[in-house]
């Protein structure tokens, strides 16, 4: 189904980007919580006593959540950098696939922390239970979800 909104090219790129943004500000704030909490934990007691797994699994989790970072603020570099350059279709076009793949990331990121408490916490057989639930959930939600509203809209 094709949407007329009565904007022009220019106004409907305007608009994207400026919804691309928000939409970035919303995962940050979830990137920002997670990264806080696992650069604080390295510096307690527990963390030093922890295992070469464990710790191993937690940089992990620091590095998919630095990827993440990474991914998901560069559409904002890049439109700071070339607002007036006239690229904003190509900054949504690779900013979109940053996104999607900073998601990945941060679902990553998310499931991998998830994993280590619940190791920690309740061994390796939780471990594996709630990584597991924790990445199915993100696929459903995140990926196949949208897919099913798309397939549903025709």
């Amino acid at each position: 189904m094709v949407e007329h909104t009565g904007e022009t090219k220019n106004e409907r790129l305007t608009r994207n980007v400026s919804e691309l943004l928000q939409e970035l500000r919303v995962a940050q704030a979830g990137v920002q919580i997670l990264f806080g909490f696992l650069l604080t934990v390295v510096f307690t007691d527990e963390f030093h006593e922890a295992s070469g797994f464990e710790k191993s699994v937690h940089l992990t989790a620091v590095l998919l959540t630095v990827c993440s970072t990474v991914l998901l603020t560069a559409p904002a570099a890049w439109h700071r950098l070339l607002f007036r350059t006239g690229n904003r279709e190509r900054i949504l076009t690779v900013g979109n696939r940053s996104v999607l793949i900073g998601l990945g990331c941060l679902a990553a990121a998310i499931t991998t922390t998830v994993s280590l408490i619940a190791k920690v916490v309740f061994g390796p057989i939780a471990m594996t239970v709630l990584g597991v639930v924790s990445a199915v959930l993100f696929v459903v939600m995140w990926f196949i979800v949208p897919k099913m509203i798309d397939r549903n809209s025709d």
